[in-house]
């Protein structure tokens, strides 16, 4: 397994006071996730496997952990009468539910034919909804970007705004607080704030632990970046991890990524839909796909990763089809 490159933990941005701040913050808002003991994946790996369940969280994934902290942070700039994302689901309920604990409008843009679950969220916190004609989310991203052009509207992109990291980040922090003998962290790759954010917390607190970033094998534009050390796009992201669904990589990112990731792996549409098969008939723990990929990366390979390994869960938004799909249903 190679080795991130040095990175002093000056250089690291969130700083962990940054971090913490965040942390005590969001204490305020919800109790901090579980991580639970995975018997029967800690049996197939021959290690300590735990489960970090974002699934706890309201809305039902990580994202409102970077929401809540960023929209917190940006109505200290400055009155927002509008907060706008773009978002493939998770992201846009995680808005939704920070704009309405906030008291603000939130307009979300989303792509065509998206995750109905999480469209489902999205409606049910109240703010409105703009489908896009495409389902690249692409074109949503740039409805979302033309609209928020418009005076006291702000357009909070998870994979850019630069408040947002400190939130995920908190993550890394439970984790080592809850098992301080972890040596790695499985983390799923979509936009990569999630594993910036977890690895920003987890170099400056334990630098020995190892952070191991999960894309789609067809959604590898991160792993493609990674490899080649340079922005790498691919043409589609058509994969039933719509979480997991991005194409253009931002270079910030990919230099965060290199900097900070030891290790990616690329899962394939079977093994996320057998990683979510067993997750929820052997952990009892019910994951959407991208949820699921840490769990399909360690079922692929755990080498190097020593004993103690923890897999983020990162959403729980399945739709009933790709449900299906994974128990064998008809």
């Amino acid at each position: 397994m190679s080795s991130a490159a040095s990175t002093g933990a000056a250089q690291i941005r969130p700083s962990i006071s940054t971090i913490r701040e965040a942390q005590k913050f969001l204490a305020e808002k919800f109790a901090r996730t579980r991580l639970v003991a995975a018997p029967y994946l800690s049996a197939a790996a021959r290690r300590n496997v735990y489960l970090k369940l974002e699934t706890e969280l309201p809305t039902g994934s990580f994202k409102v952990r970077g929401a809540l902290w960023a929209l917190a942070q940006r109505m200290k700039q400055g009155e927002v009468r509008e907060v706008v994302a773009s978002s493939t689901g998770n992201h846009g309920a995680a808005v939704a539910y920070a704009a309405k604990e906030f008291g603000i409008r939130a307009r979300i843009f989303l792509p065509a034919k998206c995750n109905p679950v999480k469209r489902g969220r999205i409606d049910a916190l109240g703010a409105a909804i703009v489908e896009s004609a495409d389902a690249d989310p692409a074109s949503a991203f740039e409805l979302a970007a033309g609209y928020a052009k418009q005076p006291g509207i702000y357009f909070l992109n998870d994979a850019t705004d630069a408040d947002l990291l400190a939130g995920p980040a908190t993550i890394g922090c439970e984790i080592l607080e809850q098992l301080p003998e972890t040596t790695a962290i499985f983390v799923p790759m979509g936009d990569t704030a999630l594993i910036r954010g977890i690895a920003a917390a987890a170099k400056q607190i334990a630098p020995q632990v190892k952070i191991i970033g999960v894309q789609a094998e067809r959604a590898a534009a991160y792993y493609l970046s990674w490899k080649k050390d340079r922005v790498v796009s691919t043409e589609t992201c058509d994969t039933i991890a719509d979480g997991l669904a991005t194409r253009t990589p931002e270079a910030a990112n990919v230099r965060d990524v290199k900097s900070l990731v030891d290790d990616v792996v690329l899962v394939s549409e079977e093994q996320m839909l057998q990683a979510i098969e067993a997750l929820l008939l052997e952990e009892h723990v019910l994951a959407e796909p991208a949820g699921a990929a840490s769990t399909a990366a360690l079922l692929k390979s755990s080498s190097g990763c020593g004993d103690h390994v923890a897999l983020v869960v990162s959403g729980a938004n399945i739709s009933r089809e790709v449900l299906k799909r994974a128990i064998g249903s008809a």
